[in-house]
């Protein structure tokens, strides 16, 4: 404990969300930020909300969640800013941790492995880490559940799909994704997680092929979900 409050006092450790000081016994995000960040609550209603009621009859949906209310440009985003371009390895990890303790063990009953949305080779190369990679290892971590790496691959990149429309994102995403040909998923429940949902077309194509293999079940977890939901 003193060599932490030492380390705290030679280069102080700032809150992601709000900057200020964090304590000792903190870590990435202060207590304060995480009492009033914007839940979504989801996870209390994990087999029928409106992420569950989205990807009924594109996939096998089995429970589905997002931990918070993704509002760009405002302090809450800087989560999922600072995983995605502020080389944030070590906050990813922790945040997987954070949304497996806040979501409960019901949530991930039954489940038997973790996948997640992958990047060309490319990009992640570019980036330096998937993001979604190290969420899906943090969950493993506080669940013990195994993270399936490698599972689903991704054959192209066709720009940012934020600022498209549904249709467009859906049109954009249909072949992007694939299975390594050695999966054996068969009567298996895997969880598939992403850092924020949009529109939900990344996820469904994601479902999607992981329901082509055979896989009986598919839950989702996210960490943000856009504000037009």
């Amino acid at each position: 404990m003193f060599f932490h409050r030492l380390i705290d006092l030679m280069s102080p450790r700032e809150c992601v969300v709000c900057g200020c000081r964090l304590s000792a016994t903190e870590e990435h995000v202060c207590l304060s930020c995480q009492m009033v960040l914007p839940y979504t609550g989801l996870h209390r209603h994990a087999t029928d909300n409106i992420m569950v009621r989205h990807f009924f009859g594109q996939f096998p949906v089995e429970r589905a969640a997002a931990l918070l209310r993704f509002v760009p440009h405002t302090p809450p985003a800087r989560l999922i800013y600072a995983i995605k371009y502020g080389d944030g390895r070590e906050l990813a990890v922790w945040l997987g941790r954070w949304m497996a303790a806040a979501c409960g063990s019901d949530f991930f009953s039954g489940i038997d492995a973790i996948a997640y949305v992958p990047l060309t080779p490319a990009r992640e190369r570019w980036r330096g880490y998937n993001q979604c990679r190290l969420l899906a290892r943090g969950i493993g971590q506080q669940t013990g559940l195994p993270v399936a790496d490698g599972l689903l691959r991704r054959n192209s990149f066709d720009g940012s799909q934020t600022q498209r429309r549904h249709s467009e994102r859906m049109e954009a995403v249909d072949t992007v994704f694939c299975l390594q040909p050695a999966a054996r998923l068969s009567g298996r429940h895997l969880l598939l997680t992403d850092d924020v949902m949009t529109t939900g077309a990344t996820l469904i194509a994601c479902g999607r092929e992981l329901a082509k293999s055979g896989c009986s079940s598919v839950s989702v977890l996210t960490l943000g979900l856009t504000g037009r939901w």
